[in-house]
């Protein structure tokens, strides 16, 4: 059976773990005394906390849903996002992390990713301040909205109670720890999910070996009913495989990502934060691979019915372990969940705060009113959010690729710009961050089909956005102070 029935062991465990996420809440909840404490956490995090969070609050519900999921579908050929993922992560650690972390605190004390570019790019009109809140606002609503269609299927799987009831619960308990305790709290729950999310990524595919009858039997079974699942190639055209590796690109553009960079103690722990996360993402990523695939076989071999391939990692929890440790397990699924809707929250919150009223409207605000108003922001994403939840019908992985390609295309393109190009002017910029956001709007929505090119939709985004950065730049004056801002920060390389 797909559902098992509710037990309560399993109730005992959700709620335990829900409990330790309000109570680090609680905790935190006396330590925010600004804006800064709030959002970036007084910049205090050490490299572990930082890398794992990093991870933690990037993967969410998709790493145990999604990419499994995908893969009991298509097969080691939707790996290579997996692949992408790896690669981009790694390539964002490296360059990005220790440039965007001394801009963002020697030269400038910039809390939110639309500070660093008012400052990168001397905008005393603040016109890309505003572009890139309501970029953040777009596509982070669509994207915490993923996470509670999968806490939504989570809940409803597991104790069997309806969609709408599901999604109010998960809601309910991912803003309540977001709303207390900012971005510590945050971080210090991220590092507790992610070290149970590789943790039950590591025990499901080897618990699933041992009953297939070890890794030959298992790939052996797959082979019979369906090869293609096994090539990394077979019947798959270039576009497809460049739209899965394309994934590595959005990394360069995640905010509740970047805004890691900024808030890590020194640039000193970035070296091992960098380790530490790309090892943490290695284990995990091919970890989830392997549970995709090993389900095909599983459920082949014990003749389950599986009706959403996207609860493949529910139903191996459920009827490998135990109640007790299938609690824990699942509330893995929960942790990657409420690692990254928090994080979107808590960034989405500190636009509306940060860069829309204080910095537009009331520069003068008084550090309590911003800090309140940030709460309230919490509380105005997660209800859109929750309104878009509402299908159940929704994919996971759909709507989380859709938001990915409009940070990456947008975001992206100009931070890499920003970082390594000196001559990247303030209308470049501006540009090249809409041509991206719009050109992923309407690729997926229009483009894809009149130019019958079914390639992810951050490809074109990125590229347009480039080349209108390139192009807008050279044929604009730079202004006075960002060319000065950007040697500055070359010095303390």
């Amino acid at each position: 059976m797909e559902i098992v029935q509710i037990n309560t062991p399993i109730a005992i465990m959700f709620v335990a773990y829900a409990v330790l996420m309000l109570y680090i809440g609680f905790y935190f909840y006396k330590q925010n005394k600004n804006a800064e404490d709030y959002f970036l956490g007084g910049r205090s995090m050490g490299p572990v906390i930082s890398a794992l969070s990093a991870g933690a609050s990037d993967m969410s519900g998709w790493l145990l849903m999604g990419l499994p999921g995908a893969l009991y579908v298509s097969g080691f050929v939707d790996s290579y996002i997996a692949i992408g993922l790896t690669v981009g992560a790694s390539l964002n650690w490296i360059f990005v992390a220790k440039r965007l972390r001394i801009y963002t605190s020697v030269i400038a004390n910039s809390l939110t990713i639309p500070d660093y570019f008012e400052t990168r790019f001397d905008d005393d009109k603040h016109i890309l301040r505003v572009v890139c809140a309501i970029v953040i606002l777009i596509f982070f609503t669509f994207y915490v909205s993923s996470g509670l269609v999968s806490g939504a299927k989570l809940f409803e799987s597991t104790f069997g109670i309806a969609y709408e009831y599901a999604l109010t619960t998960g809601t309910i308990i991912i803003v309540a720890y977001t709303f207390l305790g900012g971005y510590k709290a945050v971080c210090w729950t991220d590092m507790i999910q992610g070290l149970l999310m590789m943790g039950a990524l590591i025990i499901v595919p080897l618990v699933m070996l041992f009953h297939l009858g070890g890794f030959n039997e298992a790939m052996h079974i797959v082979k019979q009913i369906r090869p293609s699942a096994l090539s990394l190639g077979e019947g798959v055209g270039a576009i497809s495989i460049i739209s899965a590796l394309a994934w590595g690109l959005g990394y360069f553009g995640q905010p509740h990502i970047l805004v890691r960079f900024m808030s890590i103690r020194s640039v000193k722990d970035i070296p091992s934060a960098t380790f530490i996360g790309i090892f943490w993402m290695v284990i995990c990523l091919l970890s989830a691979c392997f549970i995709g695939v090993l389900g095909i076989a599983y459920v082949y071999k014990f003749q389950l019915s599986l009706a959403d391939p996207e609860k493949i990692f529910i139903v191996m929890s459920q009827l490998l372990f135990n109640p007790w440790i299938a609690g824990i397990l699942l509330s893995a699924i929960l942790a990657a969940i409420m690692s990254t809707a928090s994080s979107q929250l808590l960034v989405s919150s500190s636009t509306i705060a940060e860069d829309f009223y204080k910095k537009i409207f009331k520069e003068d605000a008084p550090a309590q009113v911003v800090l309140n108003l940030g709460k309230i922001g919490v509380l105005l994403v997660a209800v859109i959010a929750f309104l878009i939840s509402t299908d159940k019908n929704s994919s996971v992985l759909s709507i989380v690729s859709y938001a990915w390609a409009g940070f990456g295309a947008s975001f992206g393109s100009v931070m890499l710009f920003s970082l390594f190009w000196s001559r990247m002017t303030r209308i470049g910029a501006i540009l090249g961050m809409i041509t991206g956001a719009l050109t992923v709007v309407l690729w997926k929505n229009y483009l894809v089909e009149i130019f019958n090119l079914p390639i992810y939709e951050i490809v074109p985004g990125f590229l347009a956005a480039s080349l209108v950065i390139i192009i807008a730049s050279l044929f604009t004056k730079l202004r006075l102070g960002t060319k000065t801002a950007y040697e500055r920060m070359l010095e303390e390389l």
